[in-house]
């Protein structure tokens, strides 16, 4: 089994950027899909972005597109969110996802929650406006 552990996030204002890193251990990752959600007070988990296998594509919320970029290490076994002009509405815990056997998903995989695995315990971004 993957362990996930986030880490980066932290209290900013409206237009700053923050980049998200989440560690695996426990065995492998480079053939798993990784994503990231976020959970907004009262509100349903959702998806964020995501990263096939070897990183050769990438996924995103409409919401995020543009802003946000997500990228993995296999050698270091961490994927990144990288999140740039953050807004208010981008305040959320954020958690990393691992799916195994990411060789098999097709992009309509990438943006359920239920796909994935193994799951983070969650980072806190907050945007001050």
């Amino acid at each position: 089994q993957v362990q996930l552990v986030e880490s980066g996030g932290g209290l900013v204002q409206a237009g700053d950027s923050l980049r998200l890193s989440c560690a695996a251990s426990g065995r492998t990752f480079s053939s798993d899909a990784m994503g990231w959600f976020r959970q907004a007070l009262g509100k349903e988990r959702e998806f964020v972005a995501a990263i096939s296998w070897r990183g050769a594509t990438t996924y995103y919320a409409d919401s995020v597109k543009g802003r946000f970029t997500i990228s993995r290490d296999d050698a270091k076994s961490t994927v990144y969110l990288q999140m740039n002009s953050l807004k208010p509405e981008d305040t959320a815990v954020y958690y990393c996802a691992g799916g195994r056997d990411g060789r098999l998903y097709t992009a309509r995989y990438y943006s359920r929650h239920t796909q994935y695995d193994y799951w983070g315990q969650g980072t806190q971004v907050t945007v001050s406006s």
